[in-house]
């Protein structure tokens, strides 16, 4: 009696698994944030390393307004 619920419970259980693995996947987690928004609020948080993040995007910033500049003609 104990051998037969042992192989039901291991029948159960490989039923599980194996409906889980084949359910279908939910795709509705998206990304809410843009990675600039979430550099941003890290960068105002209090989080350890966070001032290098606001320097890292100050930096960042400061070399995409170089980059756009026009280009001086000799």
């Amino acid at each position: 009696m104990m051998k037969a619920t042992r192989i039901g419970w291991g029948i159960v259980f490989a039923a599980l698994c194996a409906f889980s693995a084949c359910s279908k996947k939910s795709d509705t987690h998206t990304r809410k944030l843009t990675d600039a928004q979430r550099d941003s609020a890290i960068a105002a948080s209090s989080l350890p390393g966070a001032n290098v993040v606001g320097k890292a995007l100050a930096i960042s910033d400061s070399a995409k307004v170089r980059a756009n500049q026009p280009v001086p003609e000799p």
